[in-house]
């Protein structure tokens, strides 16, 4: 065991050895300011785990022998167990480890649990979005924090190195026109639609700016180390039904949110219909894909097609090369809300949010026609800089986190 601890720490050194990123995501403060003995830290493959928990281990008040990063993903964790390595590296006086890919490890619920009870170590780690990190038996013994894609608003500093505000949803709402004016203000060359443009095409993950000529196949990448490592390993999927995946994440694709009902989509993926919700709650698991029921259809038993919709807009460029430019838009306005707030579709109008807020979701020229007389209800218009009254910015919903 003691070999293996010094193997971990020389892997740790040249970790350190790597130059960090000098932007921090939004949840840097609150992870490093987590007063919880555990801490995790779960999301999709390339939204930057890794980076964050090595620059919050970085800022932690400790001294260098006192910490460890270890990626689980490692070999020797096949050869021993998680808790009796954190149980030695504690004994030579370890205070604080961040633990990568905690996934890779089976039983890591039973051994985060053991760590808990009987270990006074810190503990971060992370975790894939394909595990069932947030249920109710796991997380009530820890502090949990989801890291979504890039928001437009990351985007943007990262890429001009400046500071820019998040907003509530109510706030926009509100304050809209005056919200947009100081954010174009603030941009070197005040071209925000010029922006918005590009963080569509390519600009959710934060590895864009490491290799933006790569990127697209990094992301083609991404998508098949999900299927084929995270969903066969983590949720014991036969590796020979993730072609039946990739069909249905192409159907998706080319198609309209709409255009196809459950019974259809089965048939052209050539699942049944039991095994495609199956799937569907893989692919939405695994942050590969939105699945948006009709608001009422939660309450009643109504015969209404759900919605589905990919992930995040920079997907379509990666899995086909004709796509909807209204399923591009409600695509990027669904992956922005989703992980504040509860997003339905309606009768009238294509969202319902909160159960409060309708919104339309079209073009410039998008009218109030669909939702006239609808109480708080706005249409999200594409391709302006500034709204006025009810129409508010698409790319400005880019600016909640």
């Amino acid at each position: 065991m003691k070999s293996i601890l010094e193997n971990a720490n020389r892997f740790y050194r040249l970790k350190l050895n790597q130059q960090l990123p000098t932007y921090r995501r939004f949840l840097f403060s609150n992870i490093k300011n987590s007063k919880a003995k555990i801490t995790g830290l779960y999301g999709s493959r390339g939204v930057g785990k890794t980076t964050l928990l090595l620059q919050v281990l970085k800022e932690l008040p400790y001294e260098a022998e006192e910490k460890l990063y270890v990626s689980c993903d490692h070999p020797m964790f096949q050869e021993v167990s998680l808790f009796d390595f954190v149980d030695e590296y504690s004994k030579f006086g370890g205070e604080v480890i961040v633990i990568d890919e905690i996934h890779k490890i089976r039983d890591f619920q039973t051994q985060i649990k053991m760590i808990y009870d009987f270990l006074s170590v810190k503990v971060y780690f992370s975790g894939s979005s394909a595990v069932e990190l947030t249920n109710a038996d796991f997380t009530r013994r820890y502090s949990m924090y989801h890291l979504p894609l890039l928001s437009f608003r990351e985007f943007l500093e990262m890429g001009e190195n400046i500071s820019l505000k998040s907003y509530p949803l109510e706030e926009i709402l509100e304050r809209h026109e005056t919200i947009s004016n100081e954010i174009i203000d603030s941009l070197p060359n005040k071209k925000i639609l010029k922006y918005f443009s590009q963080f569509i095409e390519v600009g959710v993950y934060p590895f864009y700016f490491e290799d933006e000529e790569r990127y697209i196949d990094r992301v083609h990448e991404n998508i098949n180390t999900i299927l084929y490592t995270d969903l066969v390993n983590v949720v014991n999927i036969d590796a020979q039904k993730i072609e039946s995946l990739k069909r249905l994440l192409l159907s998706i694709c080319v198609s309209n949110p709409l255009e196809i009902t459950m019974e259809k989509l089965a048939k052209r993926v050539g699942i049944t219909k039991p095994t495609l919700y199956k799937y569907i709650t893989y692919l939405s698991r695994a942050e590969l894909l939105h699945h948006i029921v009709f608001d009422a259809k939660r309450f009643q038993n109504l015969q209404k097609p759900d919605k589905l919709y990919l992930n995040n807009a920079n997907l379509f460029n990666a899995l086909c090369i004709n796509s909807n430019i209204g399923t591009i838009r409600e695509t990027f306005f669904v992956s922005m809300l989703y992980k504040q707030h509860l997003v339905n579709y309606a009768t009238k109008g294509d969202f319902l949010v909160d159960e409060k807020y309708t919104f339309e979701v079209g073009g410039k020229n998008k009218g109030f026609k669909q939702i006239k007389d609808i109480e708080n209800s706005y249409v999200v218009a594409d391709d302006i800089e500034i709204g006025f009254g009810g129409k508010v910015p698409l790319w400005l919903f880019g600016f909640l986190y």
